[in-house]
């Protein structure tokens, strides 16, 4: 009898390495390959260069009444090569993206089945469900069976309700999955073997976001926010859940759900360049958006509406003088938008009553002349009770708005991205989300949406520090356009940080703040500080106000996860490096080679870079001017928390 159970038990531990492999897919360069089995659940493994990266990982969805993916019966697997090119109409890296993969669908008995793809940098995968009515869905597994000795990158809030802002933590998994704590996507991981997997979703819709959290077992599993049925007022920015379901979504029964996607790479540069969310989004639905014009902001907000000097002949303030003098800063240097944050209306809950001591009418009027557009801040509760906000707008002339505080990312709060960006978009509005989630998708089916913040922000103050920011080109950067807000022009390193509005200053040094404007992506890109400052160092801002926020091709040159970053970016004709680096090394040196160039052209490269005391005074930068073509190579250094921009024309 002792035989007997010895052999059940065998059985039962090893079910999953006897499951029958339902399908292979190969990347089309061969280097990323996912393989698919089924036994008592479904289970994928992943290989880079035949090696494996993240093996037995379990995949399900539940519904009311029943688990999709416990004991799957498979009806049929159907493989395709999709070879395709895609234009994006807010290009953030390239102007062209090329969308080559290996799909399969896996259809399984019960209407239901899941398409995995294979990409020469990754892996993703989506459930399809092709059933009649709603359905409810009560949660959706992937359980990552993560290595102990794995280095996570995460961004971990106390609970669902977050801002997206906090800085990242850096723990090994086996430490991590028995604090049963939240962390939010995107999520990067780092294998023993210096491999990196970076985590996010796409095409996100009417559909709440996923976050990951610890798995005793296995390493990572995913957690949701549950569909709210009940609120309580909590001030003009917030609202109270007072019940919920037992279900993260009541959907419709015939949809593709979210795509779960795996960037995987043992080169850091690969991170930086992947277009993963734009790969598995979906195509625009707006016809005509020749009205869609990314670019600039001067924002008053970071450094408290302070201009000063002897040509402010005004008190400054949140008043109308004030912004009469940003949109002549932004008419002067081509800036296409200012932005009115808080203050601008007589109430927060009350978007038609104008401040009158800001005049928003005068204003709109002010910078049409000027042609310089009016951008407007708005709490998302009041813009949920005032959905006809945007018609009003337009007809105000207002170009676009800034939606703060969602703070959530249940169903609901998805399905408000959604509507807004529909409703802006029919009244030729465009859209900022801060106080938001990171982007997953919607910026491609409505790109009237340019930025998200998401991420902790030169806003932060001294709580913004290049040992953080430097993990944003491989994290939150990594999977769409970023509201960081950069600019400042008072610089200083993190021992002598003192700085607050209207002084206010950011860590790091000049040239990193220069470089941020090409390292960092957004279809709306602040520029943080006084205009008065800007004035004062006009080489620096004449270099900021050129660089593009849209490009036609990107190449990273150097980097390395949270420690340093080069990148070269193509706009027509010019190019444009920004390199930043973290507060590890007194100093970093490069050889920049510039073998990206063409053949047979010679550029005139204006370079800015940390001066020699910038590790201690942040505020000392060199410019210099010199010839390059391809084939050169350069020598150059940045210093801790430092950089080093430059522009070839």
């Amino acid at each position: 009898m002792k035989y007997i159970w010895l052999f059940v038990l065998i059985c039962c531990v090893g079910g999953n390495l006897a499951a029958k492999e339902i399908v292979s897919l190969l990347s089309p360069n061969g280097k990323i390959e996912v393989k698919v089995r089924a036994s008592d659940k479904i289970y994928y493994d992943i290989f880079l260069e035949g090696n494996p990266v993240l093996e037995n990982n379990v995949l399900s969805l539940t519904l009311r009444g029943e688990t999709l993916g416990l004991n799957p019966v498979v009806r049929k697997v159907q493989k395709t090569q999709i070879n395709e090119e895609l234009h994006p109409v807010v290009p953030l890296k390239y102007a062209t993206v090329a969308n080559r993969c290996a799909e399969a669908f896996i259809q399984m008995k019960g209407n239901w089945g899941i398409r995995f793809r294979a990409y020469d940098d990754g892996v993703a995968y989506r459930f399809v469900l092709q059933r009649k009515g709603e359905v409810e869905v009560l949660t959706e597994e992937m359980n990552l069976n993560v290595p102990d000795d794995c280095l996570l990158h995460l961004q971990q809030p106390g609970g669902f309700k977050t801002s997206y802002e906090e800085a990242y933590t850096h723990v090994a998994c086996r430490d991590w999955k028995t604090e049963k704590r939240l962390a939010t996507l995107p999520a990067l991981f780092e294998t023993a073997d210096s491999v990196h997997i970076l985590i996010s979703e796409a095409d996100l819709h009417d559909y709440p976001c996923l976050f990951l959290t610890g798995d005793k077992e296995r390493g990572i599993t995913s957690a949701f926010p549950k569909v709210p049925l009940e609120f309580g007022e909590d001030g003009d920015r917030s609202l109270k859940i007072l019940q919920e379901a037992d279900y993260i979504a009541r959907t419709s029964g015939k949809r593709d759900f979210p795509w779960r996607y795996f960037v995987v790479t043992a080169d850091d540069k690969v991170i930086v360049e992947n277009t993963m969310n734009c790969r598995l989004s979906g195509q625009s639905k707006l016809e005509d958006v020749s009205w869609i014009h990314p670019g600039q902001v001067s924002w008053e907000w970071w450094n408290g509406a302070s201009p000063y000097g002897d040509d402010v002949n005004f008190v400054s303030g949140f008043n109308l003088n004030t912004y009469k003098y940003y949109i002549d800063f932004a008419a002067k240097h081509g800036i296409p938008y200012i932005l009115l944050d808080e203050g601008w209306a007589a109430s927060t809950y009350d978007p038609y009553t104008p401040n009158p001591e800001v005049d928003v009418h005068e204003l709109i009027r002010y910078g049409k002349e000027k042609n310089v557009g009016i951008v407007l801040w708005l709490t998302w509760l009041c813009v949920d009770r005032h959905p006809e906000l945007f018609a009003k707008f337009h007809e105000w002339g207002v170009k676009g708005v800034k939606i703060d505080f969602m703070d959530r990312s249940d169903q609901w709060m998805v399905n408000f991205y959604e509507r807004v960006a529909r409703a802006a978009a029919e009244n030729h509005i465009l859209v900022d989300f801060h106080g938001s989630f990171k982007p997953a998708g919607l910026e491609y089916k409505y790109p009237n949406v340019l930025s998200y913040e998401g991420v902790r922000g030169m806003e932060q103050m001294q709580g913004c520090t290049p040992d953080n920011s430097l993990y944003f080109p491989f994290m939150r950067n990594a999977v769409g356009a970023m509201d960081y807000t950069p600019g400042a022009m008072i610089s200083m390193q993190p021992e002598v940080y003192s700085g607050c509005r209207p002084n206010s200053s950011s860590i790091g040094t000049r040239a990193y703040q220069l470089a941020l404007y090409v390292v960092f992506e957004s279809g709306l890109q602040m520029l943080a500080d006084n205009p008065t400052l800007y004035y004062r160092n006009e080489d620096c801002t004449r270099f900021i106000t050129d660089v593009p926020v849209t490009w036609d091709e990107t190449k990273v040159l150097a980097a390395e996860v949270g420690k340093y970053v080069i990148v070269a970016k193509r706009k027509a004709g010019k190019w444009y490096i920004g390199g930043i680096t973290n507060n590890e090394e007194k100093e970093r040196s490069f050889s920049l080679n510039f073998d990206f160039l063409p053949e047979g052209k010679q550029y005139k490269m204006t370079l800015f870079e940390d001066g020699i005391n910038a590790g201690h005074q942040a505020m000392d930068y060199r410019k210099k001017e010199i010839t390059v073509k391809r084939g050169d190579k350069l020598s150059v250094k940045m210093v801790r928390n430092g950089g080093m921009a430059a522009v070839l024309e």
